[in-house]
């Protein structure tokens, strides 16, 4: 059988001990790993050979280690770098970033973080979630508010704790009801900012022509319905962490403005003269592809790439594994209690339905049949039929479907699934839930395509995800 031959990893880093240091925690990898001191000696063996890796010390004795990033990215070796930073600054990380650096870490290191950027940077450990490099004594199934013990979410988890104490700004992608806020919140618990505001403005509820006004305060009169001055959502975070959420839904304007803020931390009242600073922490959210968006001219690749120094993605429910029951336990347990109602948990028939299911909304999605199911039942024993029927009639995506063709599903008319029950028993249900349910059989009757339903329904995006957030 062949062997592979072992990745090369290029070490630059002027301080002795320090490398000493990095060798050791390296010393059981898989890697021929060569260390040089000076930024010349790396321009000189890349003129040689090309390393699978480098780790790059950005503070080097002779020259910036940001002159060997531009060189790597003139010559177009190829090669991965990992910068090494003292610095914990905003610009030097986005710097690195927009020069191709791939990962950066800050000083001092620990050896698991050094470890896994390394692994992560390997071509042959990309399909490996880096979770597996985390001991396993070390598993965690509840993490602030997530819950979750699969891979996926130990990830998260341990990118969270890399990150946290850094001031450089944090994008969370993924899509909806995964749990960005949480995330949000968790690097926030997690900073040395926990004591301080931890502010949310969301970019999808609020119009455009107030977004900036509430992100950055107005002045009195600035605007028709200004009566008094109002402090903008950066003021409210001042030392803390500012949550922009679904960031994509900013106007081009607007975007500019939050780039000079990220730039300059200062920033204009609407209406006013007067320039004010804000010290934040950035955490931004979208479950849309920005790579796309900055093609069709949407959203600013400047502005992406500042936000982008640190990208932490969150897995969709569905693949995480027996996540998904621990969920639906925990969320049984917890809104059956308050509604004095006893369930025994449940059938393993419906546990394996809550397995196959996709779930396309996600945790959201889960929570909200379960909340159907403890209201719509009495208590007991949960079963496969009484779950389908919840999904039928009450999820985002209707009609029960699995990854697993041998589950039986529920059979019905086609246009059936798009009715709408404005009636509870005697009485007029909530005009808001009827009018959420209806945007989520426009969305199911559009295939999924939110710009479409909100079309046919006649109304703004803006106003679609703002009816679905209240």
């Amino acid at each position: 059988m062949e062997t592979k031959p072992q990745p090369t990893v290029l070490l630059v880093e002027g301080d002795v001990v320090t490398a000493t240091t990095y060798k050791t925690f390296l010393s059981e990898e898989p890697i021929n790993l060569t260390h040089v001191e000076t930024g010349t000696a790396a321009l000189t063996y890349l003129q040689n050979r090309v390393p699978t890796i480098i780790l790059l010390d950005l503070e080097l004795p002779d020259i910036n280690g940001m002159m060997i990033l531009k060189y790597l990215k003139q010559q177009q070796l190829g090669c991965t770098v990992i910068a090494i930073t003292a610095e914990n600054a905003v610009d030097v990380v986005i710097e690195a970033k927009l020069e191709g650096a791939f990962d950066y870490i800050e000083k001092p290191l620990q050896a698991n973080r050094l470890i896994i950027a390394l692994r992560s940077a390997i071509p042959q450990y990309n399909s490996t979630p880096f979770s597996d490099f985390v001991q396993k004594d070390r598993l965690r199934e509840r993490y602030h508010k997530f819950i979750g013990a699969s891979k996926p979410m130990q990830t998260v988890y341990q990118m969270i704790d890399n990150v946290a104490t850094s001031q450089a700004p944090i994008l969370i992608t993924g899509e909806h009801g995964t749990g960005k806020e949480l995330c949000a919140d968790a690097i926030h618990r997690e900073s040395r900012r926990k004591d301080k505001p931890f502010v949310v403005l969301d970019c999808a509820v609020i119009p455009n022509d107030l977004l900036e006004s509430h992100l950055f305060r107005h002045v009195k009169g600035a605007f028709t319905g200004a009566v008094n001055g109002q402090q903008g959502a950066a003021s409210r975070a001042d030392g803390g962490t500012l949550f922009l959420d679904e960031i994509v839904e900013m106007s081009p304007e607007l975007q500019s403005t939050l780039l000079r803020f990220v730039q300059t931390g200062t920033f204009d009242k609407v209406g006013g003269d007067k320039q004010e600073q804000a010290d934040v922490r950035l955490i931004c959210t979208t479950n849309q592809d920005l790579p796309s968006k900055i093609s069709a001219r949407r959203f600013s690749e400047e502005l992406y790439y500042r936000l982008n120094a640190i990208h932490i993605k969150l897995p969709a429910l569905r693949i995480r594994g027996k996540d998904i029951l621990l969920l639906a336990h925990t969320f049984l347990h917890n809104i059956s209690k308050p509604e004095q109602k006893t369930f025994e948990g449940f059938s393993t028939e419906a546990e394996q339905i809550l397995l196959d299911y996709n779930w396309p909304g996600n945790v959201r999605q889960l929570r909200s049949v379960i909340l159907n199911m403890v209201l719509m039942n009495q208590g007991g024993m949960i079963t496969a039929d009484m779950l389908r029927t919840i999904i039928n009639e009450n999820d985002p995506a209707s009609e029960y479907t699995t990854t697993n063709p041998s589950l039986p599903t529920t059979q019905e008319p086609p246009l059936s699934r798009f009715k709408i029950a404005i009636m509870s028993g005697n009485a007029f249900r909530p005009l808001r839930e009827i009018e959420r349910d209806m945007i989520l059989k426009a969305i199911e009757f559009s295939n999924g395509d939110i710009k479409k339903a909100a079309k046919g329904l006649r109304i703004s995006l803006t106003t679609l995800h703002r009816k679905m957030r209240q």
